[in-house]
């Protein structure tokens, strides 16, 4: 398997793992995407300092406002936290901004 292909499978491992939890099995719920963001995520975020992060997180993400996170929306966190915090984009000439915070010296700074 291609490293693409592996990586492809963790994301979709990892969301499934933490949307399985209860009900949809295909959306995050507000308590699956806490546990989410705090096991897999945490040094990002800072997300276990202040809770009012989730909530803004989720707000952030629920683009079709259901109340939960699908899949497309998942993918869309995991693709602005890679180019705010990878070196390699830096000086990207379409800056990729998370509403919630932005990326400072390598970690995730609330707004």
């Amino acid at each position: 398997m291609s490293k693409l292909e592996t990586a492809m499978d963790t994301i979709v491992d990892v969301f499934q793992y933490y949307s399985s939890t209860e009900g949809d099995k295909f959306k995050l719920s507000r308590r699956e995407l806490k546990n989410l963001l705090q096991g897999e995520l945490s040094s990002y975020l800072q997300v276990n300092r202040d809770p009012q992060r989730v909530e803004a997180i989720m707000s952030d993400l629920d683009t079709d406002m259901d109340g939960s996170v699908s899949f497309e929306e998942f993918v869309a966190m995991v693709t602005e936290l890679t180019v705010c915090s990878c070196s390699f984009f830096q000086g990207y000439k379409t800056p990729v901004v998370i509403k919630c915070g932005q990326m400072r010296d390598g970690q995730f700074q609330a707004l």
